[in-house]
Parts: structure tokens; sequence; C-alpha cells
């Protein structure tokens, strides 16, 4: 049983298809069947059903799945620590970000990282930060560069970075702006009779700002929702409902909204699962992180 055979069996499982799987090892779906059928053979167990245009694990297949993640798991670790004696930083290191971290808080850590680190790639996924996360958890990036959770899990490690303070935003044109005004004084109970623009449901950040106003008996109004902040940006701006959005993202066309008995941030951070031996290369953009706070 070779590792290629794993990695494709994982590939599989994790996609739901052949066609992808092939895709993603760049192989002929020819190649991933065959692999696909040694190993079965190996284990003496089918290990998918092909249902329809689906492709699912059988029983042993569900068991044999956690199995060869550990085994790939123990191997990756073992290279890993075998290369860290080496001093090097180098190779590849796979991480996952939030597109606003990836925009507004990277750009001058990776200039840096690539200008002391040449010999090192970077494959950087950008997604919201739940899926950043199970990504860590799961064992299939190394680090996570996100939004950390209000109440972290024990299963990973997380460490905060910065602070992103929050602010209740509206446009020029909206009902609740004052003419001239920048900054008016606003109730959470004014403000959940009006129409509302949010990050999508379960992610971090609407979590802070629902528990927040459930805390005081109030829901929101929420009209919109989307998972990128510069489309809450832009459609806040046209006066289409009201937000909130990271200070360093607020400009002249907003009027912000004071909430004395609100005062909102989320914590920005990393996090990285215990049970991983980290590279040098993560070690190494992990110091740079810390050091830009």
């Amino acid at each position: 049983m070779d590792t290629a055979s794993l990695k494709t069996f994982m590939s599989i499982a994790d996609s739901g298809s052949f066609t992808t799987a092939a895709e993603q090892l760049y192989l002929t779906q020819p190649a991933i069947s065959k692999r696909i059928q040694a190993l079965e053979s190996e284990l003496g167990a089918r290990l998918f059903d092909r249902v329809g245009r689906q492709t699912l694990m059988t029983p042993a297949g569900e068991i044999f799945y956690k199995r060869a993640q550990i085994i790939l798991q123990q191997l990756e670790d073992s290279l890993r620590e075998i290369d860290n004696l080496s001093g090097e930083v180098a190779g590849t290191l796979h991480i996952g970000t939030s597109h606003h971290i990836g925009l507004h808080h990277l750009p001058p850590i990776l200039k840096r990282l690539n200008q002391q680190y040449p010999e090192l790639t970077l494959d950087i996924h950008f997604m919201d930060s739940e899926a950043a996360y199970r990504e860590v958890h799961s064992g299939n990036l190394e680090l996570g560069i996100i939004t950390i959770p209000s109440t972290p899990e024990q299963e990973l490690n997380s460490r905060i970075i910065w602070q992103d303070q929050l602010d209740f935003v509206v446009g020029k044109n909206h009902a609740l702006a004052v003419e001239r005004s920048h900054t008016i004084a606003m109730t959470p109970k004014k403000l959940s009779q009006y129409d509302a623009i949010l990050p999508a449901k379960n992610t971090y950040t609407r979590h802070i700002l629902e528990a927040a106003f459930e805390k005081l008996g109030y829901k929101i109004n929420t009209t919109l929702s989307t998972n990128y902040l510069e489309t809450i940006k832009m459609l806040v701006s046209v006066g289409l409902g009201w937000s909130i959005l990271p200070r360093t993202m607020i400009g002249k066309d907003f009027v912000t909204l004071k909430l004395p008995r609100l005062q909102l941030q989320r914590n920005l951070g990393i996090v990285w699962h215990p049970k991983r031996t980290l590279s040098n290369a993560a070690r190494v953009m992990m110091e740079l992180l810390e050091k830009s706070y």
C-alpha cells in the first residue's frame, strides 16, 4: 500500500468525484480508477459506490478514511520534522485566510516573507474563516489566519494578532444619516427597526453582532447577507441598509452610528493543530505575524 494510493482515495472521498480527483492529482481517470481497484483488492473491501452521478463511500470506506487520514498526517509530520533539522525555510507552506485579512493585513507580511525566504512557496487559499478553521482541523492546511471564534474550540490552538474594531455605519443618503454629520448617536432599538446588510449567517462576525443584540432583547432585521465585506461596503454606501464594518474600511462615503451600549470588536489571528508538527516556514510566518501587531 503506497502513499499515492492513499492520497488518491482521500481526494475522491473529499471531492466526491473521480473526475475532480483526477484533475486535482493531474492524472487520467483510468489511472485513478486503477489505483482504487488495487487498493480495494489489497484491503479486500469495496471503498466507493457510484449512485447516479454521486460517488459515496461505503461503510468500509468510511472506516478506512479515518485511518488513511492519520497515516498521511503522521507521514507528513515525520517528513516535516526531518526537514526542520536542516533549519532551512523552504518548500510549500499551505495556509488559509479570509479575503479581508488577505487584502488589509497580510500583504506587508507576505512581502517580507518573500524577500527573506525566496526558496519558500506560498499556497494561499482564500476562504471564509469558518472554512479555513475546518481545513486546519482536518489537516489540509498548516495555518489559518482568520477571525478567531468567540469561543474557540479546544481542538485547535489559536493566537490573537489583531483586534478589529467594528463600527455601525450607513451611507450618506440613508434615512438614519443626517446631512453634514459624520457621527450620529443611535440606540439598538431604533437600529433594529431598519434593514440591515450583514455578513453571512453562521459567520463569526455575524454571531458577534447577533449575540450582542439578543442580549439586549432586540432582533436584527436582516434583508441581505454576503460573505464579502467589500460587497457589504458597496451596498451600504448606496443606502440599501446599515451594517457593521471594520473601522479600517470606513471612508468618507459613510456615516458612523455610535451605540454606547454596543462596543463591538473581533479578534483576528492564527489557528493551528496542536498535534501537527509545524514546519520551519510556518514558525517563521507566525513570528512575522506576531511582530506586525
